[in-house]
């Protein structure tokens, strides 16, 4: 054997050089510097001067200059051209929007639908707009007797359930009308809301009150609560319920049973990176 075949190496064997250290090293330092800045971007929703962001990340006004133009021109940030205030930038509402699935979204709901039937002692549901339907993507039962066993695969109609009603209330006004004018608002029981203006009512109070309800319209012995759950860009993508029988679910039992359910759908939407509903009020 050669001397020469005796004392070489593979490549992908060689160690490091100092100058290949170094150059690695600063590369993450550069990517440690990067995520810093987008941390202190998104959590301020006013946005940050130059300054203000050099201070918070620790670094020279010239140094976070250079990063974050590198991020504004890849579209993880962006620069008011008023203010000159930095903000988050388009690309990472669109991978976070991307990345979130129905299979991730009920992941993420599934502990808190758990919590929110086992607290309430009834039937939880998580459940999505589909056209003009429903569907119930998820499901807990509670530990009282007597729980109910979902209809019709779980496509629910959208005027005739609190989780639809929730639904066809993040609407924006002009598709709301369109599903007036195109949905069959069909009777369900004697107490489904048939008629188009009355309807549009009871919609208007679920905006306002940020909570629907379903007195027997679905099922004439069941009622149900429901509130909307939202992303990280305050659209409402889901709605949380519960249902029970009308004679466990009483009107009396009603407010403790919607602000617990209110208080599911915040903790869903905190989890999905919604500001808190303090927030958006007072704006």
């Amino acid at each position: 054997m050669s001397s020469k075949a005796t004392l070489a190496a593979p490549e992908d064997a060689s160690e490091p050089t100092p100058a290949t250290v170094v150059k690695d090293r600063a590369g993450v330092q550069s990517l440690e510097r990067a995520f810093a800045i987008l941390e202190q971007v998104a959590t301020h929703p006013d946005g940050l001067s130059l300054a203000e962001l050099s201070k918070r990340v620790g670094l020279h006004n010239s140094t976070t200059f250079h990063l974050v133009r590198t991020m504004v021109q890849l579209g993880y940030a962006r620069q008011s051209p008023e203010t000159k205030r930095y903000h988050v930038g388009r690309m990472l509402f669109t991978l976070a929007a991307g990345s979130l699935n129905e299979v991730e979204l009920v992941g993420v709901a599934m502990p808190i639908l758990e919590d929110l039937a086992r607290d309430t002692g009834e039937s939880g549901h998580l459940a999505i707009r589909s056209g003009n339907e429903v569907v119930v993507v998820a499901r807990s039962a509670g530990p009282g007797a007597f729980q109910l066993v979902d209809r019709g695969g779980g496509i629910r109609p959208g005027h005739a359930t609190a989780l639809g009603k929730v639904l066809l209330a993040s609407l924006p006004r002009d598709r709301f009308e369109h599903y007036l004018n195109t949905a069959r608002l069909a009777a369900l029981t004697p107490k489904t809301i048939t008629d188009p203006a009355a309807l549009r009512t009871e919609i208007e109070a679920v905006r306002q009150g940020g909570v629907g309800y379903d007195d027997g319209e679905f099922n004439a012995e069941v009622r149900c609560v429901a509130a909307p759950a939202r992303d990280f860009t305050g659209r409402v993508i889901g709605a949380i319920g519960v249902s029970g029988p009308v004679w466990r679910m009483t009107l009396q039992r009603m407010p403790a049973v919607s602000a617990r359910v209110a208080a599911a759908a915040e903790q869903l939407s905190t989890a999905l990176g919604a500001r808190p509903s303090s927030d958006r009020a007072a704006e």
